[in-house]
């Protein structure tokens, strides 16, 4: 039954067809960065801005290279949480695919990162990506909800990827 119906949402995924909009259900945070002579402080998130269905269960930092891009992938159950700061400005790819969503079908893309610090929470269904299209190599920092692997790492991993699948709707420019 799972492998049916993993081979009928890849199938759904191939024929989606997307147009540009705003997409519902995700949330954009401006980050402010308060700086003094020592150098700058940020606050990436707090729990008392955060619904609990968002608090963050792990954390981690990824570094991304110029013209590199992670994603596209979706998870079924996971929220990320993610704050882009810089050095470097990434664009974000996002396709609304919630079949309950009044904007599924949609395309959202957003520039983001040292020229435009965000937190960006994206929930389970909203197929994502980001780029680096800065000249410099990127931090971004997640900290989702769910933790990798499930605990002790024993779980399946909540992800579907869609970077190598060649009929796949997510394509980044």
């Amino acid at each position: 039954m799972y492998a049916v119906g993993r081979f009928f949402q890849a199938q759904l995924r191939a024929t989606m067809q997307f147009k540009p909009g705003v997409i519902q259900g995700l949330h954009w945070h401006p980050l402010n960065t308060y700086h003094d002579s020592r150098g700058w402080l940020c606050e990436l998130f707090r729990d008392d801005e955060l619904a609990a269905i968002f608090n963050p269960v792990m954390a981690y930092i990824s570094m991304t290279q110029p013209g590199v891009a992670r994603g596209p992938h979706e998870h079924i159950d996971q929220t990320d949480v993610f704050c882009f700061l810089g050095p470097s400005n990434f664009k974000i790819y996002l396709w609304d695919r919630r079949p309950e969503s009044p904007t599924c079908g949609i395309k959202q893309t957003e520039i983001v990162g040292i020229d435009r610090p965000m937190r960006l929470i994206v929930p389970p269904g909203i197929v994502h990506a980001y780029k680096n299209v800065g000249s410099e190599p990127g931090l971004v920092f997640n900290c989702p909800n769910r933790l990798y692997k499930g605990p002790g790492r024993k779980e399946p991993v909540d992800e579907v990827r869609h970077e190598e699948d060649a009929s796949s709707a997510y394509v980044l420019d």
